[in-house]
């Protein structure tokens, strides 16, 4: 978690209303606190989970045993990310993948691209951008849901660059 994700986070609490918010995962603890505690207020637990886990999210739903079998195998799909390219959101707005409703998506898992093919659009304040690629490859994974808000410096694609 970097400067800006903590800060991002700090921001959130305060908006919320929450007194305290803890945040652990496996290599940093976080505890924001707003105002003064008062012995009436209960703390507010918000509980993140890595990016890499929304996929292995079906499985949790499972019998114990299949959970505790995938729990090792997050650090090898980690470490298989490692050898693509994350291709990260420039702007916060609403990703969209199609240049409108009607047509066809801009890129699929699979396809291949070039340096300044438009992979999606993102809108911000009512304009719309397109987010060309500054790289060569293939598509390995589309990591952001069509109409869906993104961040700054979200990862939106993951391309293999052989």
């Amino acid at each position: 978690m970097d400067i800006k994700e903590i800060q991002s986070l700090i921001k959130f609490v305060a908006k919320s209303g929450a007194s305290e918010v803890k945040l652990e995962t496996d290599d940093i603890k976080i505890t924001i606190r707003t105002g003064s505690l008062t012995g009436n207020s209960e703390p507010t637990y918000v509980h993140t989970m890595p990016m890499a886990q929304p996929a292995a999210a079906p499985v949790a739903a499972a019998p114990a045993a299949p959970a505790e079998a995938a729990t090792p195998a997050a650090p090898a799909a980690e470490a298989e990310d490692d050898k693509f390219i994350t291709i990260k959101s420039p702007i916060i707005g609403t990703f969209y993948r199609k240049p409108s409703p009607d047509k066809p998506v801009f890129v699929e898992v699979g396809q291949t691209i070039g340096t300044g093919d438009v992979l999606c659009v993102i809108e911000a304040m009512k304009l719309f951008n397109d987010i060309e690629s500054e790289v060569s490859g293939k598509i390995v994974k589309i990591l952001v849901d069509d109409s869906s808000p993104v961040e700054f410096d979200q990862p939106l694609f993951l391309v293999d660059p052989s």
